[in-house]
């Protein structure tokens, strides 16, 4: 009994000694503290910080990545990630999807992290991205899509028809700041979740490019719900995306602690699930080096801080062909540069609306001569309003050759008013008469290329008693006088469309408030241009733009000029980079899955 009793008190005692310690570890412990949602979470951090931190981390770490800083941003700590570098020009605002086309920078950063429920692919055609599937309506007014069950937000929640339904409602506001077309347009759409997989729009009216209004970048509900419109602009979100894109944010970085230099993307793992993801991507970190100038954009591929970099414009498309070691792509940039005339003409004067005229105008001008000479090697010369590479392009158009003869033949059994002589004064010799036929400015925008264009084109009318004035303007000028209808011929770029859908800039209806600039006013023109807007079917849509590119070039409405080309370099050790149609310059990234860094 002794024995049990000694054995019984070490037992109390070991338990005694236990508790203490126990008890004494609690008392130094910090008390648990709950965690706040992510909106609180948000609401915390230093408003002096909101702009500098990345909000996404790469799953499935649970730590966020904030801004990294560093004194020389052209020295970054390397690791063993497979990464390529391009350089951006300009600076980062959002990275919403929403606002990418008021900032070539967050454009091209977005269109990597979001996805649409269509992209356009290599020939120009919108095919199914986060959408599975689709079913137009008899009449052309209403769309149902289903869309993919495998798709994860970057922060693990499915995606969802509410998700579109919520995008859809930010771009039908107009104070959510963005484009007025955007607003504009969506309001004519309604939008209905009819499942959580599928969505249903209703049009006001056919519209057969409308799957390439569906390739807007849709953003999460769960992350942005309550927030409206207006405070979309300022939200924390423009700086921590989530998106179901191939890439995520993975950091930012800053010099100065004020403006950022380099924005990281990182392969989203949430995307690797899915069947398109699974393969590919070699590159799993995409750097983006930020630039104020083209200059120093260039200057930094030279000494070899980037593998990447795409011409914004033609004087930046030669420097590029210089580089050393560098892969070049080029494909037509989805513009037109076309000489305009304004059928607006006072009462009494059918110049331009008078058929011979025009036919005597293009019939009359050599414009391979002044295009190839003035913008040799960055411009194509156009024979269409439909760019060369497009589905809906007529390969079989033919233009007119240059014929000087017939051209003079036709001014001068046009039914136009010649301008008259002034009067001589009393007792003054009577002048001679006036061989002018007729007088007109040509405006112009005050780029040396254009300038000389237009002068050479003047020229070559001259031959035919025209006395033609260029007028030359900086280009905010050219753009208003547009817009007002202020001119009375012009040379000006029109930016086109990833549907080859000329309707804003050449039907009838498009004047005066729209983009049809001169009051083209050809019926038959615009009655196929309508035709083909409402027609969904492919084959027939192509059989109406033949027609309408036909007629364009038949009754000489306006006269093509050039299509400029768009230009990406990168690195000899990047390779498998495609370029296929050029509907924007993300369009660069379209094979990115392919593209792969040799060592």
């Amino acid at each position: 009994m002794n024995r049990l009793h000694w054995q019984s008190l070490a037992l109390a005692l070991s338990i005694l000694v236990f508790g203490l310690a126990v008890f004494a570890r609690l008392a130094t412990s910090p008390s648990p503290q709950p965690t706040p949602p992510p909106q609180a979470a948000q609401e915390a951090q230093p408003a002096t910080e909101q702009a500098y931190v990345t909000p996404t981390p790469l799953l499935p770490s649970p730590e966020p990545v904030p801004v990294l800083p560093s004194q020389d941003t052209h020295q970054v700590q390397e690791d063993s990630v497979v990464t390529y570098t391009e350089a951006l020009i300009g600076s980062l605002s959002r990275l919403n999807p929403l606002y990418a086309d008021l900032n070539p920078v967050d454009r091209d950063i977005s269109s990597l992290i979001f996805d649409g429920l269509f992209q356009i692919n290599a020939y120009g055609e919108a095919v199914p991205d986060l959408a599975e599937s689709w079913i137009m309506g008899s009449e052309g007014l209403e769309y149902v899509v289903t869309l993919r069950e495998d798709v994860l937000w970057q922060d693990g929640l499915p995606f969802t028809a509410e998700d579109v339904f919520f995008t859809v409602s930010l771009m039908q506001d107009s104070s959510l700041g963005s484009t007025a077309e955007m607003s504009q347009f969506w309001r004519t759409v309604e939008a209905q979740v009819v499942t959580p997989q599928i969505i249903r729009f209703r049009l006001t009216q056919p519209l057969a490019s409308f799957l390439h209004r569906l390739t807007f970048g849709v953003l999460p509900e769960h992350a942005l719900r309550g927030t409206s419109a207006a405070e979309m602009a300022s939200h924390r979100f423009n700086i921590t995306p989530i998106g179901t894109g191939a890439y995520q944010l993975e950091s930012l970085q800053s010099s100065d602690g004020e403006t950022i230099d380099i924005v990281n993307l990182r392969v989203a793992p949430n995307y690797r699930l899915r069947t398109d993801g699974a393969e590919g991507y070699a590159i799993e970190r995409l750097r983006f080096r930020l630039y104020p100038s083209y200059e120093a954009a260039y200057a930094a591929f030279q000494r070899g801080q980037v593998d990447g970099l795409a011409a914004r414009n033609w004087d930046e498309r030669l420097p590029l062909l210089e580089l050393p070691n560098t892969n070049t792509y080029t494909s037509l940039a989805p513009a037109l540069g076309v000489l305009l005339y304004n059928w607006s003409e006072p009462e009494g004067v059918r110049f331009f609306q008078e058929l011979r005229v025009r036919l005597a105008l293009m019939i009359g001008l050599n414009r391979q001569t002044p295009v190839e000479t003035h913008l040799n090697n960055r411009v194509v010369v156009a024979d269409s309003p439909i760019l060369a590479n497009s589905w809906a392009y007529d390969p079989t158009l033919q233009y007119p050759v240059t014929n000087p003869l017939a051209a003079l033949d036709l001014l001068r059994t046009a039914n136009i008013q010649t301008p008259k002589s002034p009067q001589p004064a009393e007792g003054e010799p009577t002048l001679t008469p006036d061989p002018i036929i007729y007088r007109f400015s040509l405006l112009v925008e005050d780029n040396p290329p254009l300038v000389a264009i237009a002068r050479e084109i003047a020229a070559q009318w001259s031959q035919y008693g025209l006395e033609v004035t260029v007028e030359a303007v900086p280009a905010p000028v050219l753009t208003q006088r547009l817009e007002d209808g202020d001119f009375m011929a012009a040379i000006a770029q029109l930016t086109l469309a990833s549907d080859p859908d000329g309707y804003a800039y050449w039907h009838v209806g498009q004047a005066p408030d729209g983009k049809n600039y001169g009051a083209l006013a050809d019926d038959r023109l615009s009655e196929l241009l309508e035709r083909a807007r409402r027609d969904a079917n492919g084959i027939n849509r192509v059989q109406l733009y033949q027609q309408f590119q036909r007629r364009f070039i038949d009754r000489a409405v306006a006269i093509p000029l050039y299509t400029p080309l768009f230009t990406y370099v990168v690195s000899n050790k990047v390779n498998n980079v495609q370029l296929g149609i050029i509907t924007d310059p993300t369009d660069r990234f379209r094979t990115l899955r392919d593209w792969i860094i040799s060592s």
